[in-house]
């Protein structure tokens, strides 16, 4: 005997963390960093709040010097929404830098990533970028990492000609002397700490 057949049940689509059916044309999937999606209104993906947006580019490692942010590094100076454009403004550290191309395609996958279609990088080069910028969280991460960071007013040619009483990173100690006005880069100076006997670089007051 032959049994009949059964049309299966439609599949019902597995609800949300929220307990809601997921609706495509109410809400868009937007893709977070570090996994995972979360839903969220159609206009708030098409323009999402730019708290959002500068928490993500906070997430952008500097390429020469990745303990710190791009947003710690200061040279981030303005971030805006100029009708369905997102207009992301970039100092760099100095007009000749070779990370800028790097930076500049980081920052476009970053916020292309997430679903903003349109983007415009505006380079402004005046006021010029000034370690005064770097921010306080970021001086935090320069130290932790092995690196001093700058003391200010002590930028250009004073600060290559009259020798700095530069704290070691590694013990605290200020008995340092410097090896080298140049670095691991053309930003840092290179140092020697006479308590422990670590090198460390030093960066430059600009």
């Amino acid at each position: 005997m032959v049994e009949p057949q059964t049309t299966p049940p439609p599949l019902t689509p597995p609800l949300k963390g929220d307990g809601e059916l997921p609706h495509a044309k109410s809400s868009s999937p937007l893709r977070v960093r570090g996994g995972g999606t979360r839903k969220t209104s159609s206009s708030e993906f098409l323009h999402p709040s730019l708290t959002r947006i500068w928490s993500w580019l906070a997430e952008i490692p500097d390429p020469e010097i990745p303990v710190i942010s791009l947003i710690d590094l200061g040279i981030i100076r303005d971030v805006a929404w100029r009708g369905d454009t997102l207009e992301v403004t970039v100092t760099p550290t100095y007009s000749g830098c070779p990370a800028t191309g790097i930076i500049n395609l980081e920052i476009e996958r970053t916020l292309v990533e997430p679903g903003i279609e349109k983007l415009e990088l505006k380079r402004q080069l005046s006021p010029a970028w000034t370690t005064a910028w770097i921010s306080a969280e970021g001086r935090e991460k320069l130290t932790a990492y092995g690196i001093a960071p700058p003391q200010e007013g002590t930028a250009a040619c004073a600060g290559a000609l009259k020798p700095l009483t530069v704290s070691c990173p590694q013990c605290g100690s200020t008995k340092t002397e410097r090896i080298s006005q140049f670095g691991s880069t053309p930003c840092k100076a290179h140092y020697r700490c006479t308590e422990c006997l670590e090198p460390f670089d030093y960066f430059k007051s600009i």
